[in-house]
């Protein structure tokens, strides 16, 4: 994990503050502790995209910011820079999906992206999430609130 990051930070610390210069391995080894804790409490559920056939990590996907009483959620994702290009985000944005509706039992799930991020915006369509609005001031990074692009994913775009 720490490799793709720091391969990705000119492409990637733009639209996820994390991902920055200075990014440390002991950063990397926070969160992959803080993700076996999410599990472990049902919060938020991160997941890693690995290559199939090499077993190489390629990102992260994950259902986060979930509200059980709505049976709704987020799903966010990222892929190292070498591996963009080739579907693997899409690919990953409709397994985490069909795994949120099916083993969540949630039925609405929110994609959210800076207007100008046109690789993520690209990464929901393909996936099939339906553009919804821009949402103003949705999302904080850098410190600043910006818009952001709004998607949906519903049971039935999966199909």
């Amino acid at each position: 994990m720490y490799a793709a990051v720091v391969e990705s930070i000119a492409e990637v610390s733009p639209w996820l503050p994390w991902c920055s210069e200075g990014y440390s391995i002991s950063e990397t080894e926070s969160f992959i502790e803080l993700c076996i804790t999410a599990w472990a409490q049902q919060a938020h559920f991160p997941l890693a995209i690995f290559d199939a056939r090499t077993g190489q990590y390629l990102g992260g996907t994950g259902v986060n910011h979930i509200e059980r009483t709505n049976r709704i959620g987020c799903i966010g994702y990222w892929v190292r820079t070498s591996a963009t290009g080739r579907g693997v985000a899409p690919r990953a944005v409709r397994l985490v999906a069909r795994f949120a509706f099916e083993s969540l039992q949630l039925s609405r799930l929110e994609i959210f992206a800076r207007p100008e991020n046109a690789p993520s915006r690209r990464v929901a369509e393909k996936a099939g999430a339906k553009f919804e609005a821009i949402a103003r001031n949705r999302v904080v990074q850098h410190g600043r609130a910006y818009d952001a692009a709004l998607y949906s994913l519903i049971p039935g775009d999966l199909a």
